[in-house]
Protein backbone atom coordinates (compact mmCIF):
# COMPACT_ATOMS: atom_id res chain seq x y z
CA UNK A 1 0.00 0.00 0.00
CA UNK A 2 2.83 2.34 0.90
CA UNK A 3 4.52 1.74 -2.44
CA UNK A 4 1.29 2.48 -4.28
CA UNK A 5 0.87 5.77 -2.42
CA UNK A 6 4.45 6.76 -3.18
CA UNK A 7 3.96 6.09 -6.88
CA UNK A 8 0.74 8.08 -6.90
CA UNK A 9 2.52 11.15 -5.57
CA UNK A 10 5.55 10.72 -7.82
CA UNK A 11 7.99 10.03 -4.98
CA UNK A 12 9.49 7.09 -6.83
CA UNK A 13 11.16 8.40 -9.95
CA UNK A 14 11.77 6.23 -12.95
CA UNK A 15 15.36 5.68 -14.06
CA UNK A 16 16.51 8.06 -16.82
CA UNK A 17 16.48 6.47 -20.26
CA UNK A 18 20.02 7.59 -21.11
CA UNK A 19 22.90 8.69 -18.94
CA UNK A 20 22.81 12.36 -18.00
CA UNK A 21 25.77 13.33 -20.20
CA UNK A 22 24.12 11.86 -23.30
CA UNK A 23 20.78 13.51 -22.62
CA UNK A 24 22.37 16.90 -22.00
CA UNK A 25 24.50 16.61 -25.14
CA UNK A 26 21.48 15.75 -27.29
CA UNK A 27 19.63 18.82 -25.98
CA UNK A 28 22.70 21.03 -26.56
CA UNK A 29 23.21 19.64 -30.05
CA UNK A 30 19.58 20.27 -30.97
CA UNK A 31 19.91 23.82 -29.67
CA UNK A 32 23.05 24.29 -31.78
CA UNK A 33 21.14 23.06 -34.84
CA UNK A 34 18.25 25.44 -34.21
CA UNK A 35 20.54 28.44 -33.76
CA UNK A 36 22.68 27.78 -36.82
CA UNK A 37 20.44 26.15 -39.41
CA UNK A 38 17.28 28.19 -39.70
CA UNK A 39 14.93 27.58 -36.79
CA UNK A 40 12.14 29.22 -38.79
CA UNK A 41 12.52 26.66 -41.57
CA UNK A 42 12.57 23.88 -38.99
CA UNK A 43 9.20 24.88 -37.57
CA UNK A 44 7.49 25.94 -40.78
CA UNK A 45 8.75 23.52 -43.43
CA UNK A 46 10.78 20.62 -42.05
CA UNK A 47 8.88 17.35 -42.34
CA UNK A 48 9.14 14.07 -40.50
CA UNK A 49 10.39 12.03 -43.44
CA UNK A 50 8.70 8.64 -43.59
CA UNK A 51 10.11 5.43 -45.09
CA UNK A 52 7.14 5.06 -47.44
CA UNK A 53 6.42 5.05 -51.15
CA UNK A 54 4.52 8.29 -50.69
CA UNK A 55 7.67 10.04 -49.50
CA UNK A 56 9.94 8.22 -51.95
CA UNK A 57 7.86 7.62 -55.09
CA UNK A 58 9.15 6.33 -58.39
CA UNK A 59 10.28 3.17 -60.11
CA UNK A 60 13.71 2.60 -61.68
CA UNK A 61 15.49 -0.38 -63.17
CA UNK A 62 19.06 0.09 -61.97
CA UNK A 63 21.03 0.51 -58.75
CA UNK A 64 22.37 3.86 -59.89
CA UNK A 65 18.90 5.04 -60.83
CA UNK A 66 17.55 4.03 -57.43
CA UNK A 67 20.38 5.84 -55.63
CA UNK A 68 19.76 9.03 -57.64
CA UNK A 69 16.01 8.82 -57.07
CA UNK A 70 16.42 8.42 -53.31
CA UNK A 71 19.01 11.17 -53.06
CA UNK A 72 16.87 13.63 -54.99
CA UNK A 73 14.10 13.23 -52.41
CA UNK A 74 16.55 13.39 -49.50
CA UNK A 75 17.99 16.66 -50.80
CA UNK A 76 14.48 18.06 -51.24
CA UNK A 77 13.35 17.17 -47.71
CA UNK A 78 16.59 18.58 -46.29
CA UNK A 79 15.82 21.95 -47.87
CA UNK A 80 19.02 21.72 -49.92
CA UNK A 81 17.56 21.28 -53.38
CA UNK A 82 19.63 24.25 -54.60
CA UNK A 83 22.96 22.53 -53.87
CA UNK A 84 24.86 21.38 -56.99
CA UNK A 85 25.51 17.68 -56.46
CA UNK A 86 26.60 14.58 -58.33
CA UNK A 87 25.58 11.11 -57.11
CA UNK A 88 28.32 8.59 -57.79
CA UNK A 89 29.21 5.00 -56.86
CA UNK A 90 31.52 5.14 -53.84
CA UNK A 91 33.91 2.80 -55.64
CA UNK A 92 34.40 5.49 -58.29
CA UNK A 93 34.35 8.51 -55.99
CA UNK A 94 37.79 9.98 -55.18
CA UNK A 95 38.39 11.08 -51.59
CA UNK A 96 38.93 14.83 -51.62
CA UNK A 97 38.03 17.98 -49.72
CA UNK A 98 35.04 19.62 -51.41
CA UNK A 99 34.16 22.28 -48.85
CA UNK A 100 35.12 24.99 -51.36
CA UNK A 101 32.13 23.90 -53.46
CA UNK A 102 29.59 24.67 -50.75
CA UNK A 103 27.05 27.24 -52.01
CA UNK A 104 27.08 30.76 -50.62
CA UNK A 105 24.09 32.72 -49.38
CA UNK A 106 20.94 31.12 -47.94
CA UNK A 107 21.69 27.85 -46.20
CA UNK A 108 18.34 26.08 -46.49
CA UNK A 109 14.96 26.75 -48.02
CA UNK A 110 12.43 25.21 -50.38
CA UNK A 111 12.40 28.24 -52.69
CA UNK A 112 16.14 28.99 -52.73
CA UNK A 113 17.49 29.06 -56.26
CA UNK A 114 20.90 27.55 -56.84
CA UNK A 115 23.47 28.63 -59.39
CA UNK A 116 23.47 26.87 -62.75
CA UNK A 117 26.52 24.59 -62.78
CA UNK A 118 27.44 22.78 -65.99
CA UNK A 119 30.90 21.54 -65.04
CA UNK A 120 30.65 18.33 -62.99
CA UNK A 121 33.87 19.24 -61.18
CA UNK A 122 31.92 22.08 -59.53
CA UNK A 123 29.38 19.73 -58.02
CA UNK A 124 29.60 18.09 -54.60
CA UNK A 125 30.26 14.39 -55.10
CA UNK A 126 27.72 12.33 -53.15
CA UNK A 127 28.90 8.71 -52.87
CA UNK A 128 26.47 5.83 -52.51
CA UNK A 129 27.04 2.24 -51.50
CA UNK A 130 25.55 -0.14 -54.11
CA UNK A 131 25.29 -2.79 -51.38
CA UNK A 132 22.67 -0.66 -49.62
CA UNK A 133 20.17 -0.93 -52.46
CA UNK A 134 18.20 -3.52 -50.46
CA UNK A 135 18.45 -1.41 -47.30
CA UNK A 136 16.69 1.81 -48.37
CA UNK A 137 16.44 3.26 -44.85
CA UNK A 138 20.18 2.82 -44.47
CA UNK A 139 20.78 4.50 -47.83
CA UNK A 140 18.47 7.40 -46.94
CA UNK A 141 20.27 7.88 -43.62
CA UNK A 142 23.68 7.70 -45.32
CA UNK A 143 22.70 10.36 -47.86
CA UNK A 144 21.24 12.60 -45.13
CA UNK A 145 24.42 12.16 -43.09
CA UNK A 146 26.60 13.24 -46.02
CA UNK A 147 24.52 16.38 -46.51
CA UNK A 148 24.67 17.09 -42.78
CA UNK A 149 28.45 16.67 -42.90
CA UNK A 150 28.70 19.50 -45.42
CA UNK A 151 25.95 21.60 -43.85
CA UNK A 152 27.55 21.38 -40.41
CA UNK A 153 30.68 23.08 -41.73
CA UNK A 154 28.60 26.18 -42.45
CA UNK A 155 27.83 26.69 -38.76
CA UNK A 156 28.61 30.04 -37.16
CA UNK A 157 29.58 28.41 -33.86
CA UNK A 158 31.46 25.23 -32.90
CA UNK A 159 29.25 22.23 -32.10
CA UNK A 160 28.89 20.96 -28.54
CA UNK A 161 31.74 18.62 -27.76
CA UNK A 162 33.90 20.00 -30.55
CA UNK A 163 35.46 18.16 -33.46
CA UNK A 164 35.79 14.93 -31.47
CA UNK A 165 32.01 14.53 -31.71
CA UNK A 166 31.71 15.42 -35.39
CA UNK A 167 30.23 12.05 -36.50
CA UNK A 168 27.59 12.27 -33.77
CA UNK A 169 26.78 15.96 -34.34
CA UNK A 170 26.28 15.43 -38.07
CA UNK A 171 23.94 12.50 -37.44
CA UNK A 172 22.01 14.67 -34.98
CA UNK A 173 21.86 17.43 -37.59
CA UNK A 174 20.40 14.96 -40.10
CA UNK A 175 17.76 13.98 -37.53
CA UNK A 176 17.06 17.69 -37.05
CA UNK A 177 16.46 17.87 -40.81
CA UNK A 178 13.71 15.25 -40.52
CA UNK A 179 15.41 11.88 -41.02
CA UNK A 180 15.20 10.56 -37.47
CA UNK A 181 13.18 7.46 -38.31
CA UNK A 182 15.83 6.26 -40.74
CA UNK A 183 18.65 6.85 -38.26
CA UNK A 184 16.85 5.06 -35.43
CA UNK A 185 15.80 2.12 -37.58
CA UNK A 186 19.18 1.65 -39.27
CA UNK A 187 21.50 2.28 -36.31
CA UNK A 188 21.65 -1.39 -35.36
CA UNK A 189 21.36 -4.52 -37.44
CA UNK A 190 21.25 -8.03 -35.96
CA UNK A 191 24.23 -10.00 -37.21
CA UNK A 192 22.98 -13.43 -36.22
CA UNK A 193 21.10 -15.99 -38.27
CA UNK A 194 22.27 -17.61 -41.47
CA UNK A 195 25.41 -16.19 -43.04
CA UNK A 196 23.71 -15.64 -46.38
CA UNK A 197 21.12 -13.34 -44.77
CA UNK A 198 23.63 -10.81 -43.44
CA UNK A 199 25.52 -8.43 -45.69
CA UNK A 200 27.92 -6.27 -43.65
CA UNK A 201 28.50 -3.98 -46.62
CA UNK A 202 24.83 -2.98 -46.57
CA UNK A 203 24.93 -1.90 -42.91
CA UNK A 204 25.19 1.79 -42.12
CA UNK A 205 28.03 2.60 -39.74
CA UNK A 206 26.24 4.55 -37.01
CA UNK A 207 27.79 7.06 -34.61
CA UNK A 208 24.71 7.50 -32.41
CA UNK A 209 23.27 4.37 -30.83
CA UNK A 210 19.75 3.35 -31.80
CA UNK A 211 18.50 4.64 -28.45
CA UNK A 212 20.32 7.96 -28.76
CA UNK A 213 18.93 8.37 -32.29
CA UNK A 214 15.44 7.49 -31.04
CA UNK A 215 15.75 10.04 -28.22
CA UNK A 216 16.82 12.69 -30.73
CA UNK A 217 13.84 11.73 -32.89
CA UNK A 218 11.61 12.25 -29.83
CA UNK A 219 13.10 15.73 -29.35
CA UNK A 220 12.28 16.51 -32.98
CA UNK A 221 8.71 15.27 -32.62
CA UNK A 222 8.07 17.10 -29.35
CA UNK A 223 9.27 20.42 -30.79
CA UNK A 224 7.23 19.83 -33.95
CA UNK A 225 4.20 18.63 -31.94
CA UNK A 226 3.97 15.38 -33.90
CA UNK A 227 1.64 12.74 -32.32
CA UNK A 228 3.28 9.61 -30.93
CA UNK A 229 1.28 7.34 -33.21
CA UNK A 230 2.56 9.09 -36.34
CA UNK A 231 6.13 8.22 -35.35
CA UNK A 232 5.69 4.88 -33.59
CA UNK A 233 4.01 3.08 -36.46
CA UNK A 234 7.18 3.51 -38.54
CA UNK A 235 9.67 2.58 -35.79
CA UNK A 236 11.08 -0.87 -35.23
CA UNK A 237 8.89 -2.61 -32.67
CA UNK A 238 11.54 -2.82 -29.94
CA UNK A 239 12.06 0.96 -30.10
CA UNK A 240 8.42 1.99 -29.76
CA UNK A 241 8.21 1.70 -25.98
CA UNK A 242 11.50 3.56 -25.56
CA UNK A 243 10.28 6.30 -27.90
CA UNK A 244 7.10 6.90 -25.91
CA UNK A 245 9.09 7.03 -22.67
CA UNK A 246 11.51 9.48 -24.28
CA UNK A 247 8.67 11.82 -25.27
CA UNK A 248 7.35 11.69 -21.71
CA UNK A 249 10.81 12.35 -20.24
CA UNK A 250 11.40 15.31 -22.58
CA UNK A 251 8.11 16.90 -21.53
CA UNK A 252 9.02 16.33 -17.88
CA UNK A 253 12.40 18.04 -18.36
CA UNK A 254 10.88 21.52 -18.34
CA UNK A 255 14.17 23.41 -18.20
CA UNK A 256 15.61 21.56 -21.19
CA UNK A 257 12.47 21.89 -23.28
CA UNK A 258 11.97 25.55 -22.36
CA UNK A 259 15.54 26.32 -23.43
CA UNK A 260 14.99 24.75 -26.85
CA UNK A 261 11.62 26.39 -27.37
CA UNK A 262 13.13 29.70 -26.31
CA UNK A 263 15.40 29.65 -29.36
CA UNK A 264 12.34 29.96 -31.56
CA UNK A 265 11.15 33.00 -29.61
CA UNK A 266 14.63 34.54 -29.84
CA UNK A 267 14.51 34.20 -33.62
CA UNK A 268 11.07 35.82 -33.76
CA UNK A 269 12.28 38.79 -31.72
CA UNK A 270 15.41 39.12 -33.85
CA UNK A 271 13.35 39.06 -37.05
CA UNK A 272 11.05 41.75 -35.70
CA UNK A 273 14.10 43.84 -34.83
CA UNK A 274 15.53 43.34 -38.31
CA UNK A 275 18.57 41.45 -37.05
Amino acid sequence: MGIVVQKMFGLIKSKPLLNQASTEWLHEAFGWSLRNFNADYFYSDTQLVLPTNEHFPGVVDSTEGMAKLIFKRVKHYAGLGHWPTLVIDQNQCPLMDQTSLLPQGAIRGKDVKGAVVKDQSQRLSIPYNPQQINNPEGMIASFAHILAYYLGQMSQEPPPGGADHWPEITELLAIFMGFGLMFANSAFTFKGGCGSCYNPNAVRQAALSEYEATYALALFAVLKEIPNATVSRHLKKHLRGFYKKAVKEIHANRDGLTALMGIKQERVLQAEAGL
